[in-house]
């Protein structure tokens, strides 16, 4: 490029010469550069005249007794000129424009120097410093154990092996930003080979750690919490510039060459987990139940306990009485409980009267079927509103029994 500028001012300085076109048709040397309007010379001969002549400058001290050449002056201010535009040149390259979102790493001889925000840059061109645009708002993503669609497995990086000695397949995917793009640029040889081997080295150390089950079902929130805050540990370690977003579960299953055993295996668990299930429901139904019937059988059995124990002790209070008022009168007691207990007997039992004092013929009165009727014919109610005490249940003795009764009364009495 500046040998080919150079020959262009050559080309100027050459046809600024007052030999060029004077008619004779040669130069300063002699030669013929050509014939009038038939266009300039030929440049690689300008080229040639050009370097002697600066050589003839830059060899010549004091201009050979201080005489003013035009020729001379010339040829400096051209001189001049070509150093100060390739120097404007050199120094135009230095500019360099950071897009939103990006940093700028300013290196010189190779050192990191300082880091550009957003916007338009200038360093000191090349070779002495140069730079690299990183763009840090980006958000990248590894995969490891498949490549670009889940189904693309890759065992080598799948298959890990659990706490449990058990095998299984994992896919997934980390999400990550750089905070730091001279630590990026200048910590990390292969960037992103660099963060699938943490990953990778992250997952199977927290799998290593898990259970099967665990890993498989309800951990897996947990897992890739792990792994994520593991792998955030590791490149902090290593100064990578890299801060971990997200990290994504895809999938985690058995390997393929056991899934159906798997799968049995799995619902021979769930119907073990639905069996204990249903034994618990009918648990919780039959064991309340059984409950409330021992305490309703053990609340009667009290209250049956109260009942006898309340009646023998108001009997036995009753019959204390009884011995006390007899103790005092006993004739007086004694019929009074006879008639009670006649009272007692006959109240239940079928009544005939029969005249024996006439001759006549005898009479026969229905009592009970008289006193039945009336009851009937009469309402309860009307009963008690007259007064009528109510007579208790009294079972019923035999006719024979109730005679012996009687007889056994009169001779107590005649004694």
């Amino acid at each position: 490029m500046v040998v080919s500028f150079f020959k262009k001012i050559g080309v100027m300085l050459s046809l600024n010469d007052p030999k060029w076109g004077d008619g004779s048709g040669n130069d300063k040397n002699g030669n013929k550069p050509g014939k009038p309007g038939e266009g300039p010379p030929d440049l690689e001969q300008l080229w040639r005249d050009f370097n002697r002549r600066l050589n003839n400058i830059i060899g010549n001290k004091g201009g050979g007794g201080g005489g003013f050449s035009p020729e001379s002056s010339g040829v400096k201010i051209g001189a001049g000129m070509i150093v100060f535009v390739v120097i404007f040149i050199w120094l135009i390259t230095g500019f360099f424009v950071v897009q939103e979102g990006q940093t700028g790493v300013v290196m010189t001889f190779g050192k990191h120097s300082y880091d550009t925000p957003s916007g338009f840059n200038w360093r000191w061109p090349y070779p002495i410093q140069s730079h690299e645009i990183v763009n840090i708002s980006q958000v990248r993503t590894v995969e490891v154990g498949y490549q670009s669609n889940v189904k693309n497995k890759l065992p080598k990086e799948a298959l890990m092996l659990t706490d449990d000695e058990n095998i299984i397949d994992i896919q997934f995917a980390v999400q990550y930003k750089l905070k730091s793009a001279a630590d990026w640029i200048f910590n990390n040889r292969d960037q992103e080979n660099t963060i699938k081997q943490v990953a990778e080295t992250s997952i199977r150390e927290v799998v290593g750690r898990s259970k099967m089950d665990f890993v498989l079902y309800e951990g897996r929130e947990k897992v890739a919490f792990d792994v994520s805050q593991l792998m955030q540990k590791i490149l902090d370690r290593y100064k990578s510039g890299v801060q971990v977003t997200n990290v994504t579960m895809q999938g985690v299953q058995p390997p393929e060459q056991v899934q159906a055993a798997f799968d049995d295996a799995v619902k021979a668990g769930q119907d073990r987990e639905r069996q204990k299930n249903e034994g618990q429901a009918y648990a919780n139904d039959v064991i309340p139940k059984a409950r409330g019937a021992a305490s309703r059988l053990q609340e009667e059995s009290q209250a049956y306990q109260a009942r006898v124990v309340a009646n023998a002790e108001g009997d036995a209070a009753r019959f204390k009485q009884i011995l006390v008022e007899y103790q005092k009168a006993p004739a007086v007691t004694r019929e009074r409980m006879y008639l009670d207990t006649m009272q007692q007997i006959f109240t239940k039992t079928t009544k005939v009267m029969v005249d024996t004092k006439n001759s006549n013929n005898m009479i026969y009165l229905p009592l009970d079927k008289i006193i039945a009727q009336t009851l009937s014919s009469e309402p309860a109610p009307a009963a008690k509103s007259v007064g009528i005490p109510a007579v208790p249940d009294i079972p019923t003795a035999p006719a024979a029994q109730q005679q012996n009764d009687v007889r056994s009364t009169r001779d107590r009495e005649s004694r």
